[in-house]
């Protein structure tokens, strides 16, 4: 058996409150222990948007009760909440901004809205940018101009990761996460018409990109400093519908999918450790999780199958894909949390870390 410490993902969508339906905090964090995940960040863009005092204790109550593995949850910043959620920000995660294709409470459509956020969330706290090609530009722009750390969500073109790298490079405070979609899977509709129409199942923001893009991301991994999964779980339903949600569930395939690479030679198991554990805990500034660690099968092949899944949306991108390495027992601060297929941790047994 293969031991590793427990993953974090910093990048979760539980779609609790408001679409339970999708997924709930039990649901969710049995996913997460059955992928080797003992810690998850949650993101804030639920029904309604976790973004005041009110709708942070409407989410904590629910994981407080329901959450069977570790958990934060980040708050959302709207074009007015900047001095509401700086003096929340000792009870979350971090802040995310999204920069990009997002509606309702947290939309952010000009910088002048994004000003505030940067002045006034605290130093010491990590903001989280949804941002692709030109406004994450722009969003390493404000990391400069106020001097202070921005983290990059699922980086997926060449010409982001090279920006990231070049920003790096002059000392500017930035930091990124790529989510296994971006790097296993490349889209299947010409350049000329991505954007142009739905893609049914494979809908996801930001899009499956090119193979160039992909090889980008897999030349450029020293600059990659999280695996984020942006687990997105939508029922099929809704993913065959005339207008798919974008998104996709991947809590229970990150850990097969990246020891598959390394199996392949594509990766170490220090940069699976360095980018699933050791950084997250640094950037989200996390504590250690003790007695805590994950044993894996490391011979063991098998076929991604959507019905051995504990996620409540039913399916995944990545069915019948083959893969190398199965979790077989998850031990979480001293409890066996998961063994052999079963979740054996109770609800509420999982802190929020903050």
């Amino acid at each position: 058996m293969l031991k590793l410490p427990g993953l974090i993902d910093p990048h979760v969508h539980v779609r609790e409150p408001g679409q339970t339906h999708k997924e709930d905090w039990d649901t969710v964090t049995q996913a997460a222990l059955a992928g080797g995940v003992t810690m998850i960040l949650a993101m804030p863009n639920t029904k309604p948007p976790i973004f005041d005092a009110s709708t942070l204790d409407l989410a904590l109550d629910s994981a407080k009760r329901k959450a069977r593995c570790d958990y934060a949850q980040f708050l959302g910043a709207g074009p007015d909440n900047a001095e509401t959620v700086a003096a929340l920000a000792p009870r979350a995660a971090g802040l995310k901004m999204y920069l990009d294709s997002t509606f309702g409470e947290l939309r952010l459509n000009d910088m002048t809205l994004w000003m505030p956020h940067f002045q006034k969330f605290p130093m010491d706290y990590p903001i989280v940018l949804h941002s692709e090609s030109r406004t994450m530009a722009a969003g390493i722009l404000f990391a400069a101009l106020y001097d202070r750390p921005v983290h990059i969500a699922h980086v997926s073109l060449k010409e982001e990761i090279l920006l990231i790298k070049a920003a790096k490079e002059r000392g500017i405070k930035v930091t990124c996460e790529v989510c296994p979609h971006h790097l296993f899977m490349v889209s299947q509709v010409p350049e000329e018409e991505r954007g142009k129409k739905k893609e049914g199942r494979m809908e996801v923001r930001p899009r499956l990109a090119t193979q160039k893009d992909v090889d980008a991301l897999w030349d450029n991994l020293d600059v990659v400093d999280c695996f984020a999964t942006d687990h997105a779980p939508h029922t099929l339903a809704e993913k065959d519908s005339e207008n798919p949600p974008p998104g996709f569930p991947g809590l229970e395939t990150l850990l097969p999918l990246l020891l598959t690479a390394v199996g392949a030679g594509r990766l170490t198991l220090d940069d699976l450790i360095q980018k699933s554990v050791i950084n997250p805990r640094r950037i989200f500034h996390l504590p250690e999780q003790p007695e805590t660690w994950v044993e894996v099968d490391e011979t063991a092949e098998y076929e991604i199958k959507a019905a051995d899944q504990f996620t409540r949306c039913g399916w995944t991108p990545f069915e019948g894909w083959k893969v190398k390495g199965k979790v077989r027992k998850v031990v979480l601060r001293g409890k066996v949390a998961f063994e052999d297929g079963k979740v054996l941790a109770e609800q509420g047994y999982g802190r929020n870390v903050r």
